[in-house]
């Protein structure tokens, strides 16, 4: 099937949908401004949009622009990640931001491989921001638009563990030419992914592309992949890693050896969990017995 009629087919009724069903988010506000956005790409990052708004909002009041952030020492920006999880993406919000400021004169960059020389941004990042922030025409490939493309086009369930070449070929079909049209197209392919063709609870019948699904017309067949496993975390290194970090962020000042100790019980992990946050750069040790976040 040539791109003209995957475009015909898929495209029209799925942005005509997102028109109508599009949630009310800050980062897609015709104010946003690029910084805004490449914010809310770091954050959105395996957290659900419900817990990274008042983080956002937060933030983008505290640090408007990458300079604000970029003069404030990283540990501040560990210190207002709060409890959004996985802490080093704080820390490669707070490196891009020294990156833009002194590169780009404080402006986040429009070109794709700019963004994609900043630390921390991988491709889809530097896609989905010169997609959502300057409307360029991009393939924006997250968890959400690789299930919805699987199931439309390749009749599976879920998408292969691993981005293949042929995926994103399959998405750059799919690109309206028109690069806005593009941009629309991406946010709202994946914005049909996270309300509709979710990954558990799929929501058939408010597809708007419900009749031309090749999963559908399959008979909706159950993957047949490697075990899809969800992540724990209760008694998990990553546990015991939040709660030193819920220690460090809430002192005013060095914390001593001793408040870590109490957060968790099991002192061989505790230390190993300690010792892992030091190697990442989200703890400064001042001696044996003090500790603080990086300055």
């Amino acid at each position: 099937m040539n791109s003209t009629v995957l475009n015909s087919a898929y495209t029209a009724p799925i942005l005509d949908w997102y028109d109508a069903n599009a949630r009310d988010l800050p980062w897609r506000a015709p104010d946003a401004t690029p910084w805004g956005i490449l914010v809310s790409e770091i954050m959105l990052q395996q957290t659900p949009v419900a817990r990274v708004l008042p983080v956002w909002d937060a933030w983008t009041a505290r640090w408007p622009e990458p300079a604000a952030l970029a003069a404030e020492p990283s540990g501040e920006a560990v210190r207002a990640w709060g409890r959004l999880g996985y802490p080093r993406r704080a820390l490669r919000l707070h490196e891009s931001a020294r990156a833009i400021t002194e590169r780009h004169g404080g402006e986040v960059p429009s070109a794709h491989e700019d963004l994609l020389a900043l630390p921390g941004i991988g491709a889809y990042t530097a896609a989905a921001v010169a997609s959502f922030a300057f409307k360029q025409r991009h393939a924006v490939l997250d968890t959400n638009v690789r299930r919805v493309l699987a199931r439309l086009l390749s009749g599976d369930e879920y998408p292969p563990k691993s981005q293949t070449k042929a995926e994103v070929a399959l998405a750059e079909s799919l690109l309206p030419i028109d690069p806005p049209t593009a941009a629309r197209w991406a946010v709202a392919a994946m914005e049909l992914g996270a309300l509709v063709c979710t990954a558990r609870t799929p929501r058939c019948a408010d597809c708007p592309v419900f009749d031309r699904c090749a999963w559908q017309r399959n008979g909706r067949p159950a993957y047949t992949g490697p075990p899809r496993r969800g992540q724990t975390y209760a008694g998990t290194d990553r546990q015991c890693r939040g709660r030193i970090l819920a220690v460090l962020r809430a002192a005013e000042g060095p914390v001593p050896k001793p408040a870590i100790d109490v957060v968790w019980s099991n002192p061989t992990q505790r230390e190993r969990a300690l010792d892992t946050l030091i190697a990442d750069g989200l703890v400064a040790p001042l001696d044996d017995d003090h500790y603080t976040l990086p300055t």
